[in-house]
């Protein structure tokens, strides 16, 4: 978590490319812009107190539109209450959070090898300066549009943070004492990667992380010249090319290197002219964590937030050297780690390494048995004029079961926004006929709180879409990966406009559940790529950063 945030305030991120600031990069006559950078901080951080009112204005109209809605009060009592919390701790804290990415392609284009000494007492200034440069222009700010209202320096005589500021600016500090700041915190380093896509360049500060790997796309074995390098089980031919890092490239073009005959190499040839390179030896898999640690430590101090970095590991390592990762980065400082050990997560990072092992064709698996109360979670989404809502039970944090139907199907007057916990829960019940049946209530705490039972929620929905979610629950129950539930689902086609509607209502909330890096089948309409993964909710395109949500 790059910023740790108290209760009700605002995650609120913006990042300068440090790349930008290399003035003729990969060459020996490379240098870093310290003017261009220490001004433009000054200007990103009164950037960033601009969209803290920006984000109250959204938040004065949100409030207004509740207070409009004509539904009874208590029922906007809950939403209205979050969201005048939320507009408070923004009008007291003023919080930010000003960063980087690229870090990796910075050093690389002046030329320096990412984790070693050289190279991170390089970055150790840049983020010394983004310091100096961002709270020097939060405390001029206060001094034109004051200072955020709970300032009080007393509280911060002996922060260590505020000391190192001290002694690297006494004018600083004095102005500080004197004016106030405007923000309560400004600084952090975020993953950035949906950024950096948009950069071309490595992410937060994170090294690269491969220069250049092999690629594979389907080819027609019956037409002429073309070259078949692989061909699967099911007799599709593949063709294999490699994929550059797009600031590798850059330094294959500087150094005069064709790309068409460096495209053309085998992975042998390729692994020579990586190793001419800033990137030899400073990839993910080849940086000792120790030093990256170390290097996360030493930049920590000059960031009052957080910092996200992620130490790749092996599939093989253990868990005492992954506590000593962690034991590791509490010594330096710290405030978080992120680790990946290589196999631990499924569909993210993964190589080639186990193409040639048997698999099974098919594995069955049991359901693991409902509880008698589910923890759920309910979404309401409108399509056209429709309202809907969707009842997610979930097991483990997981989606067990799912329950979809119109909120004007009998849930009209359901308090939604009541509680901040629900439960389903499955009863056996009885009718006239001594018949035993299912029945599914949903318990919560209201607004004065007391415990409240809202009796079965199968009555309140269309048959139909009762029998569509039973078929959707069935595959969740059987740990069919939530990416094929969701390519399913969308995949559906209905006659019916209404169906329709339900199916796509469906698909987004299950979308909620996938993390990121799971990846998707599909094409991508703007570079033909099929490297689909879940980026923050959407669908992007690995190769390009094209995104479905757009």
């Amino acid at each position: 978590m790059e910023i740790p945030l108290c209760v009700d305030d605002s995650c609120r991120l913006l990042a300068i490319n440090l790349f930008g600031y290399v003035i003729n990069p990969f060459t020996k006559h490379s240098y870093f812009d310290w003017e261009s950078f220490k001004k433009d901080t000054y200007i990103a951080e009164r950037i960033m107190d601009d969209i803290v009112d920006l984000e109250l204005e959204k938040i004065n109209k949100i409030i207004d539109k509740i207070n409009s809605d004509p539904e009874d009060e208590i029922i906007k009592l809950y939403e209205k209450n979050i969201w005048e919390r939320i507009k408070e701790k923004a009008i007291l804290g003023r919080r930010t959070g000003l960063g980087i990415t690229a870090e990796g392609d910075m050093l690389a284009g002046l030329g320096f090898t990412y984790g070693t000494d050289e190279a991170t007492n390089f970055s150790i200034q840049v983020h010394k300066q983004l310091k100096l440069s961002a709270y020097r222009s939060s405390v001029d700010m206060a001094k034109e549009r004051g200072a955020f209202p709970i300032y009080d320096y007393k509280k911060e005589l002996n922060n260590p943070f505020i000391k190192r500021i001290q002694n690297e600016d006494p004018q600083l500090y004095e102005d500080m004492l004197k004016y106030g700041r405007r923000n309560i915190a400004l600084l952090t380093i975020a993953p950035t990667g949906t950024v950096s896509l948009m950069t071309q360049t490595t992410s937060g500060i994170e090294n690269c992380f491969l220069p250049v790997y092999m690629r594979r796309r389907k080819v027609n074995s019956q037409e002429k010249n073309v070259r078949i390098d692989f061909t699967d089980d099911e007799g599709t031919a593949w063709t294999e090319y490699p994929v550059f890092h797009h600031k590798f490239k850059m330094w294959l073009e500087v150094n005069d290197y064709d790309i068409d005959t460096i495209s053309s190499m085998n992975k042998e040839q390729l692994d020579e002219i990586i190793k001419k390179s800033p990137y030899f030896k400073a990839t993910s898999k080849d940086v000792n964590w120790i030093k990256k640690v170390e290097m996360q430590g030493k930049i920590q101090l000059e960031v009052d937030h957080s910092i996200s970095v992620t130490i790749n590991v092996p599939e093989e390592t253990t868990e005492d050297i992954v506590a000593n990762i962690y034991e590791t980065g509490w010594k330096f400082g710290c405030k978080g780690i992120t680790i990946y050990r290589e196999g631990s997560r499924t569909g993210v990072l993964v190589g080639n390494k186990n193409e040639n092992k048997d698999q099974k064709l098919f594995e069955e698996n049991n359901a693991p048995k409902r509880p008698k109360r589910l923890r759920a979670e309910i979404y309401k989404f409108q399509n056209n004029l429709e309202k809907w809502v969707a009842i997610v039970g979930l097991l483990n944090d997981r989606p067990y079961e799912i329950f979809t139907g119109e909120i004007s199907n009998g849930l009209v007057n359901f308090p939604l926004t009541s509680s901040k916990e629900y439960y389903v829960v499955k009863n056996i019940i009885e009718d006239s006929n001594g018949e035993k049946k299912k029945r599914y209530d949903i318990e919560y705490i209201d607004n004065e709180g007391n415990k409240q039972t809202y009796i079965g929620i199968n009555r309140a929905f269309n048959p139909e879409y009762w029998n569509y979610a039973k078929l959707i629950s069935s595959m969740l129950r059987h740990y069919l990966p939530l990416v094929k539930v969701y390519e399913l689902i969308s995949s559906l086609s209905f006659k019916e406009d209404h169906i329709n509607t339900w199916r796509n209502g469906v698909a987004r909330v299950i979308k909620r559940y996938i993390k990121d890096g799971e990846k998707s089948k599909g094409s991508c309409p703007n570079c033909g790529g099929e490297d689909f993964e879940f980026k923050e909710g959407c669908l992007m395109c690995s190769s390009c950063g094209y995104s479905r949500c757009n």
